[in-house]
């Protein structure tokens, strides 16, 4: 009977432990950009214990006094692991605290979605969270509460969510109030959004894993759509829309993220409109039209390699040659990609390369480089490249190509062989497109969640810049562009304040930069090679420069030809 009952006692004991951690209120992931477009998601501060944030009213009486009182907290609690922001939660925008005097992070709450999931209703509402379970610790005011809840973080000791009152200045939320009364309407207004945004990968054959094509396929996936929209993984918004602009790069505005969260939130309504954009969409021959050469028949057709795809795991790159057979130099001013198999080729690039010469070339040595290179392939989109008025990309005779491929696997086995088509220029005295390769090497250290590196290279000829690159691999955490003023200043052009391994595009500048010579450019970053990096194979490894996939790098490529 005693032994009964002491097994008894253990099975509760075990029962109270595994709902210690339950009794915390869950709440969803986010990302956001700060007043200084720094990245910020919940998930990725798992190397601190905590994270602080505090909704920002500037207008409200009090809100210096309480920005006072959560500084202090901030200066306690900062250095013992618990991280500290403020979130601008009336969504007013960078512009806002261009001259503020605040010393913390101003979170920008796009379309006040992350101040909604929060539940944040006050001016002064603090919320602490836990990066590792997504979950909340304590909501409420600054507070003896909230000193006692940090005390309790660091200690291990917060198993249910604490709760204070708040009775600040009142946050009010006009678009989701609005949405409220009248749902966004799928035909009109989500429909668009999947179509300009999403469709091109997410489609039959493409290299989404799953297809948009229906008004039942967008509701069937709408939780995870409302996940990633939140955390920004889809689409890949890498970049920050307040410096520099490129269509290349993949935004969604605060509205139409607005629209899709609350139609969701909605219950994702599918009106009453007989019409479905997405079936639509799948029915037509936009794919087949994807697939023909959008400049009419190529002057050459360069053939990749047949490469096998497996149906699972993760590939590392595949490197491979493609002889041309020029018997005089050429000129390119235009190419195309058809992809063997869109469904698992997720990108690919392609310099000119000398005679004996691989794909990496003089990247491998030297820490500044000049090279060729035609173009980077993407999933989605057309792959059409036309090179700018008197330019292009210079094949001399007996040069080939050199390709990097990256495939996904999608439960198939298949095979690609991806063509390239390539358009001559029969102009003189053409300029030549390159690619100025920018480096740095160093010792990455382990558990190092920002690891800052920086290179430069200086322009001795006038130039014009037409688009940027960042290179890094698993552990690659953000890269800025920045050109040096003749004063010493820096003026940053671009930025990828959210790197990612997965997704490398090359940003063509819908404004291109116009340089004198002796102009020397930066490149800016940091790694992240820690367990807040979801991507990291091994944060207690420490790691130097190398161009396997399993080493590190840290390359901007900027794209140029001398100006006229």
């Amino acid at each position: 009977m005693q032994e009964t009952r002491l097994i008894f006692v253990v099975i509760i004991a075990i029962f109270s432990h595994s709902n210690a951690f339950g009794a915390l209120d869950r709440v969803s992931d986010f990302a956001v950009l700060d007043n200084a477009g720094e990245f910020h998601q919940l998930s990725r501060y798992r190397h601190r214990q905590g994270l602080a944030l505090m909704a920002y009213d500037a207008t409200c009486e009090n809100m210096d006094s309480l920005v006072q009182e959560y500084q202090a907290l901030a200066d306690e609690f900062s250095e013992r692991g618990i991280e500290f922001v403020l979130l601008d939660s009336l969504d007013l925008g960078r512009e806002a605290f261009a001259d503020s005097a605040l010393t913390l992070p101003v979170l920008e709450d796009d379309g006040q979605l992350v101040s909604e999931s929060l539940g944040i209703q006050h001016a002064g509402d603090v919320r602490v969270l836990n990066p590792e379970r997504l979950s909340l610790f304590y909501r409420g005011a600054v507070s003896s509460e909230l000193n006692q809840t940090l005390v309790g973080v660091l200690n291990g000791g917060v198993s249910d969510t604490v709760s204070a009152v708040n009775e600040g200045c009142a946050i009010s939320f006009p678009v989701r109030e609005a949405h409220a009364q009248t749902p966004p309407d799928y035909v009109n207004d989500i429909a668009p959004i999947i179509i300009d945004n999403c469709a091109d990968c997410h489609r039959q054959g493409g290299v989404g894993p799953f297809a948009l094509d229906s008004y039942i396929m967008l509701l069937g996936w709408s939780p995870m759509i409302r996940e990633v929209i939140l955390n920004k993984r889809m689409p890949p918004m890498q970049v920050d829309p307040y410096i520099g602009h490129s269509n290349n790069a993949r935004y969604l505005d605060p509205d139409e993220m607005q629209k899709m969260i609350h139609w969701i939130d909605a219950g994702a309504p599918q009106g009453s409109s007989e019409i479905d954009p997405l079936e639509q969409l799948a029915a037509t021959t936009a794919s087949e039209a994807a697939a023909e050469w959008q400049l009419g028949e190529p002057d050459f057709i360069a053939i990749g390699p047949s490469n096998d795809v497996p149906p699972t795991g993760v590939l590392d790159y595949v490197y491979e040659e493609v002889d041309l057979p020029f018997e005089e130099d050429r000129w390119i001013r235009a190419i195309q990609y058809r992809a063997g198999d869109a469904s698992v080729l997720h990108h690919l690039m392609t310099f000119v390369t000398a005679p004996g010469e691989d794909f990496w070339g003089p990247e491998r040595n030297e820490l500044s480089v000049t090279r060729r290179f035609i173009a980077g392939y993407a999933p989605g989109r057309p792959n059409v490249f036309e090179f700018p008025q008197g330019t292009g990309v210079f094949i001399p005779q007996g040069h080939g190509l050199s390709m990097q491929f990256h495939y996904v696997t999608n439960g198939q086995r298949t095979t690609d062989e991806t063509e390239i088509g390539l358009y001559f220029s029969d102009e003189t005295d053409l300029r030549e497109q390159l690619v100025q390769a920018v480096s740095a090497r160093f010792v990455l250290p382990p558990n190092d969640h920002n690891h800052p590196l920086q290179a430069e290279h200086v322009f001795e000829e006038d130039i014009v810049l037409t688009g940027v690159r960042a290179r890094m691999n698993y552990r690659g955490k953000k890269m800025k562009f920045a050109i040096e003023e003749s004063d010493g200043s820096l003026r940053e052009i671009f930025s990828v304040p959210a790197y990612n391994y997965g997704w490398q595009p090359h940003y063509i500048l819908d404004q291109p930069e116009v340089l004198a010579a002796g102009t020397t450019v930066h490149v800016i970053g940091a790694f992240d090679n820690s367990i807040s990096n979801p991507t990291n194979p091994d944060p207690g490894k420490e790691l130097t420069f190398g161009l396997n996939s399993w080493d590190e790098m840290f390359t901007g490529y900027f794209t140029y030809y001398e100006s006229p």
